[in-house]
């Protein structure tokens, strides 16, 4: 789908609590005063890559979820916290009875150690610039199942990495929270773009089957991968999700944390599948 362009003045950004302005194209405004070809990289980096595909090649498992402006936009109003619309960290639990209340829609996030994880769940709430999501240089640094409350409309939780310094109970942990927390709507693994699927996350997605969680695949860090490689581990992906899952979303979804690329179209799946977009218009 391609964006229309924006017009007018940008919307005032506020600070929050941290006196922090949002990075640049964090938000539509701002990717809306994009030229076309880029804006559409920005919001669809997946239906731009599409572009380089072979002739006749399939490609509707690139554009399965492709909302259209105001969803986009319905979506970013989530993500942005307000007087009446506040959105917090809630806990960090180690086991289930420590964990909060399952009182609203939920979605995970789940990858390896030093995927990016914590950069994605920054990015997001990244209109937010209260909300605190600790980011650290060394893999493993998330320990926990942490939990942020979106107003009254959801929950997200960021789970300890596997791999590389997992907490020596992860196992424990992880197969508890997706086997009993049944508020749980879709759980989001992440992939590294750049390296594709990894043994241990071969192992994660065994485990999601196992137990019927449904998931959706996310690849990181894609600015870091040409555009050649990248687009080799997204077929390669895409088939393997084809021939080898069941509750796998057949689209994939890129991001960057860092150009934000994908990062509205994120939110914009993070809000449907928790029910807070009734429809989801295609384009």
């Amino acid at each position: 789908m391609l964006l229309p362009r924006a017009g007018g003045a940008a919307r005032g950004w506020g600070g929050g609590a941290a006196g922090r302005s949002p990075p640049p194209l964090a938000a539509l405004s701002q990717v809306l005063r994009l030229e076309r070809s880029r804006r559409t990289g920005v919001v669809f980096p997946l239906q731009k890559l599409a572009r380089y595909l072979a002739p006749g090649a399939d490609t509707a498992r690139f554009r399965l979820f492709q909302p259209g402006l105001a969803a986009l936009q319905r979506a970013e109003a989530l993500f942005r916290s307000g007087r009446d619309h506040a959105i917090d960290y809630v806990s960090s639990a180690v086991r289930m009875d420590h964990a909060p209340p399952p009182a609203l829609p939920e979605v995970c996030f789940i990858g390896r150690s030093n995927v990016g994880k914590s950069s994605l769940i920054r990015a997001l709430f990244s209109l937010s610039p209260e909300v605190e999501v600790r980011v650290s240089k060394t893999p493993g640094h998330t320990k926990k199942m942490n939990f942020f409350k979106v107003g009254k409309y959801f929950t997200l939780v960021d789970m300890p990495g596997y791999g590389y310094r997992a907490p020596q109970d992860f196992v424990e942990m992880v197969e508890a929270y997706l086997q009993e927390r049944h508020n749980l709507k879709r759980t989001f693994l992440l992939v590294d773009g750049v390296v594709g699927l990894q043994k241990t996350d071969h192992i994660a997605v065994e485990m999601l089957e196992e137990f019927g969680i449904p998931y959706v695949m996310v690849l990181t860090k894609i600015d870091r991968a040409s555009r050649g490689l990248l687009l080799k581990n997204v077929l390669e992906i895409q088939e393997f999700v084809k021939e080898k899952t069941q509750g796998c979303f057949p689209q994939l979804f890129l991001v960057s944390s860092l150009e934000f690329s994908g990062v509205h179209l994120l939110r914009c799946f993070v809000a449907h599948v928790t029910g807070n977009l009734p429809t989801v218009e295609a384009s």
